[in-house]
This record gives structure tokens, sequence and C-alpha cells, in this order.
């Protein structure tokens, strides 16, 4: 397909009332009701282009508002109609578990006050739960590519009445590989169907894949590709590798929401320990563990149970978390792409935040080439633990040093597929749940099926349908 692009605007920062837009008064109404009453700058960009049936291509940052940019557009085309069994009306392709769950939590209440059925299509939870929601019809389907694609195969999901599609983070799903996959997706839509696409960046694969599915797509960009520079305080921290842990303690020990960024997941797992023991109430999050785990970790970090979220890339861009006032580069990031989006945890919808990476002398020019590519200008400065300009940066102060005893469920270390070897209760059933097919195997992040553990007394281990997952990003 041959796409003009010559159709772009640049967006002015103005905010427009909700109630100003052609949107169904429900809409308007529940948006009210929360208290949201203007809309942020892509949102007021977007939605007449959207509303009016115009494909669109929306650039901005993380935290702008993209979420309702596309969901407010699809709910109100899809006001009236009704869904048939196995056939969604409209679809919305995210790059991660996180990212579904919370674009969920965001339309599925606006969903109901059009009388619209939302739902999710991800891996790591029940694959058969998810087929009984599509069997009962659904009208806007949230879902992570490769689960969706497990749907198809099975025969649980058919594309051919998507009307409206929604592609969000596109240049994560580049960046992921997933795009294959998201071409056998749009290859089985109908062609001359609207499509919304949201993306930080819109240039190398995510160009091609504009080029092939959209129509004269209309641009809007809110923000240039680099880290926001007016509502965030960047700083190179320089520090001598023994004082290293020490100085991540004292800031874990701060006032406020806290977010540390690591490059694996075994290293989220020893820092959230090691903070744990020194009082530091924090949760590890990453792709090894089970979404059950991740939704817990996730809820405790929202609700204020913890006050430090230790995580891998994986997260940087499937994690809204309101008030979240601290970024801490644990690790400097592997290439501008993911400072950016460990930056866009804060200074989320006009708040404002702080991102500070920790270094060592020979991280240094490696890391500033980093941040000018990203198009930040950080001030550096020398710290110690207990430095007076670390307590002004970062609000850090010494830890109580009461260990903190981990309440949550033992985590379970089984691999996929499989149950615990003669798991079952004594005197059961015998046998167990057939294992979901797939878990997420294809979107980088989940095991290859639920495993179907046992009840009877012979543990009752089936083996999941799905193919043998590929190792997640921060693996």
């Amino acid at each position: 397909m041959s796409t003009n692009l010559s159709t772009s605007t640049s967006t002015s920062t103005a905010s427009v009332p909700f109630a100003d837009l052609p949107l169904p008064r429900p809409l308007v109404r529940a948006l009210e009701a929360d208290g949201m009453t203007d809309a942020f700058a892509i949102q007021a960009a977007t939605l007449p282009d959207a509303l009016a049936g115009h494909d669109v291509l929306g650039r901005a940052q993380t935290g702008s508002g993209k979420t309702l940019a596309f969901g407010l557009a699809l709910l109100a085309r899809l006001e009236g109609g009704k869904a048939r069994p196995k056939k969604p009306r409209a679809l919305v392709l995210v790059p991660t578990r996180e990212l579904a769950m919370q674009v969920a939590e965001v339309l599925i209440p606006l969903a109901k006050t059009l009388g619209l059925w939302c739902r999710t299509a991800v891996g790591g939870m029940a694959f058969n739960r998810q087929a009984d929601a599509l069997s009962r019809g659904v009208d806007l389907l949230i879902a992570t590519p490769g689960r969706l694609s497990d749907h198809v195969r099975q025969g649980t999901c058919a594309l051919d009445e998507i009307g409206y599609v929604a592609l969000d983070e596109a240049d994560q799903m580049a960046d992921m590989g997933f795009l294959p996959q998201v071409r056998e997706i749009l290859d089985l839509t109908p062609a001359d169907g609207q499509r919304l696409l949201f993306s930080a960046t819109l240039d190398g694969d995510v160009s091609k894949l504009v080029q092939r599915y959209l129509h004269d797509p209309v641009t809007h960009s809110v923000a240039p590709v680099t880290a926001s520079v007016t509502n965030m305080d960047h700083y190179l921290l320089q520090l001598a590798q023994p004082d290293k842990m020490r100085v991540i303690t004292e800031i874990g020990a701060r006032e406020g929401r806290t977010i540390m960024f690591v490059r694996t997941k075994h290293h989220v797992d020893r820092l959230a320990t090691k903070l744990r023991s020194q009082g530091v109430p924090a949760g590890a999050l990453h792709g090894g563990k089970t979404q059950g785990q991740r939704n817990r970790v996730l809820a405790d970090f929202k609700d204020d149970r913890t006050t430090v979220l230790v995580a891998t890339d994986v997260a940087a861009r499937g994690i809204h978390v309101d008030d979240v006032s601290l970024v801490l580069h644990v690790d400097p990031p592997a290439d501008h792409k993911d400072y950016l989006h460990r930056a866009g945890r804060t200074a989320r919808a006009g708040a404002s935040g702080t991102v500070v990476t920790l270094i060592t002398r020979d991280q240094r020019r490696q890391t500033l080439r980093l941040t000018d590519k990203a198009g930040v200008k950080p001030k550096s400065l020398l710290v110690t633990p207990g430095d007076a300009e670390l307590v002004r940066i970062t609000g850090s102060r010494s830890p109580s040093g009461v260990p903190l005893v981990d309440k949550q469920p033992q985590q379970e270390q089984r691999r996929a597929g499989g149950g615990r070897p003669g798991g079952g209760r004594p005197g059961g059933r015998n046998g167990g749940r057939p294992g979901d097919r797939g878990g997420q195997g294809r979107d980088g992040q989940g095991r290859g099926g639920n495993g179907g553990q046992g009840r009877g007394g012979n543990g009752g281990q089936r083996r999941g349908g799905g193919r043998k997952p590929r190792r997640p990003v921060d693996a």
C-alpha cells in the first residue's frame, strides 16, 4: 500500500475541554466524574481526526495521555454496535502484559458507560477464560501479539470483523521483534479498516509498518524524540564502586515513590532483597515472575505498601503509576531509547520528576554520549553516602536497618508447562486442568503454559499446548 505521509501537523500544548470534542456524552460524564475535564495535547490533537474516521499517527512521549487518545476514539466509534461471538469489533495491540492490563484498567469502565464489552487477551493468564469471553462477544479486545496469535490459531478468535485497530508503543514492538506477528495480525483484519498508531518514534521499522497498513494518515506530534526538559531534572551522580550499595539504600529510604532500573532480572531480585534487609520496602518486577506475582508487586507499589520498585527494562514501557517522583538508573541503560523510556516513568501527565543515573568513573564518557543522544544535558556531581548534595537532589536518608519480612507467597520456580511433582491434594481428583496454551511464549515475557498443576494424588501434570517460548527480553 502506498501511503501519503505529507499530511502532518505540529501540535500545540493547549488543552481542550472534553465537552468540546465530538465524544458521546456518557464518556464525557465519566471523565468528568474522575476529575478529567480537559484533554491533554495528544488527545486534543488526534481525537478530532480519529473520530472523523481518519487513520492517525501520534508521536508523543510516554505519560502524555496516549491511552485515552486512541481509547476514546475507539469507544466512540463502537457506540451502538454489538459484537458477534469470537469476532471482536476493535483491537488494541500492545507489546507487554503490564501495558495491556493498564490500558484495560482505563478503558473498561469507560466502555461500560456505552454498554460495550472490553476484554484482554494476554499471556500468563488463563487461555480458556479468554476464549470463553471471546465466545460471548467482545467489542474492544486489548491484546499482546503472541497470545492473540494463539487464539487465532486455536479458532477462538477471528479478526475479519475488526473495523478499528490501535497500535500502542509501536516502536517497542519493533524493538522486541514482534513486527512479523503484528503484520500477520493486521493482514487478517479488513484492509479498509481504520488504523491508529501511537509511538515515541516513527522511523525505521515503524515507518515500514505505516507505509504498508495506514491510509493517508494524519500525523500529530506533541514532543521531540528526547526526554522532557521542562518538567524533569536529570543528574549524573559519580561515585566510588564500594559506596554504590550504600548510596542506593539511602536513596531507597527517601519519601515518595521511586523506580530503580537494573539490567538483569537476577540483579533485580538481589537488589530488592538487600534493600528490604535494610528496612526499605522494595518490590521486584521482571519477566521471570508469574503474572500473579507481577500483579501483586505492582498493586503493593500503587497502594504504597512498597515505596521502591526495582525493575528491568521490560517494565520501562509498561508501567503507569502516578506520582513516581524519582527514577534511578542503578545500571546505566543500554542505549538512549532505554534512557527515554525509563525516564518516562516520572514527570507523567504534566507532573515533575527527577532522573538520576549512578555511574563510576569508567562509565562517565559512554553515559554522557548516551544522554547527549537522548537530548539530555544532565548535571554532573561527585557524591558519597550521606552527602548533602545527594540529600538535596534525591531526598536520601539513612534507612531504619530493621529487616522487612516478605509476606508474599513463596515464589514459584516451576519451569514452563509443569506443575509440582506429585503436587495434588491427597484423595483429590486425579489429573488437573489442561495447561493453557502458549503462555505468551511469543511475547517475550511469559512461560510456555500454565501447566495444569494437578490436584489429584498423581500430581496431575499436563503439558501446556504452546510452543517453547523465547527467552524474555530482560533474561
